[in-house]
This record gives C-alpha cells, sequence and structure tokens, in this order.
C-alpha cells in the first residue's frame, strides 16, 4: 500500500463524500454514486479511478454494471502508523495525570 497515494486520494472533499456515500451503501453503481451530487458523470469517474488506484475502492462487475466497495484496510493502515502513536501519549499522560491526582500528599 502507498500511503503518498491514500493521502491524495483523501486530500479531495469530493473523493470523501464518494467513501462516505460507499460506507453508508456498499456495492454502488456509478449511476447510484451520481444520484445527487454536483458533478458530470465523467467527474465522478475520474475520483472513482483515484480511488481505486489508492486501493480505497473495490470494484467487482455484475453483469453489465461495475459495482463499487468500500476497502477500509489503507484507512485503518493510516490510523495504526499516524494517528494511534499519538493517541497513546494522550493515554499516557491521561494516566500519569490520573496517578499524580491521586498521590496522597
Amino acid at each position: 500500500m502507498n500511503d503518498d497515494a491514500v493521502f491524495r486520494a483523501l486530500a479531495d472533499a469530493s473523493r470523501r463524500r464518494l467513501l462516505d456515500r460507499l460506507h453508508e451503501t456498499s456495492g454502488q453503481t456509478l449511476s447510484e454514486l451520481c444520484e445527487g451530487l454536483n458533478m458530470s458523470r465523467q467527474a465522478v469517474t475520474k475520483h472513482l479511478v483515484l480511488l481505486e488506484a489508492a486501493n480505497l475502492i473495490a470494484t467487482r462487475r455484475q453483469g453489465r454494471e461495475k459495482l463499487h466497495y468500500l476497502n477500509p484496510v489503507p484507512i485503518q493502515g493510516i490510523a495504526e502508523r499516524w494517528i494511534s502513536k499519538f493517541q497513546q501519549q494522550q493515554l499516557a499522560a491521561l494516566s500519569a495525570l490520573k496517578a499524580a491526582l491521586e498521590k496522597p500528599d
């Protein structure tokens, strides 16, 4: 997995909106994803290509339709690598504060 490609894909609000829609209902067609968006079908397709290249979505053909599915694995990898290490520091600080406050004078 290429973190740069994932970060680039997540940097765009339109792509995040598409990911949110796939999170709500996975397995949508291009037509379903286009509904209610203020974007052309071609623009949505371009965003989906970038999301697929970043491995954030997976596709499967069903007859003539192409279904799009959210792949949360790259986002989880980023959370583990970039976010959780900061949470550990905060938890350690809270634990130290708790111990200091509970320490008898």
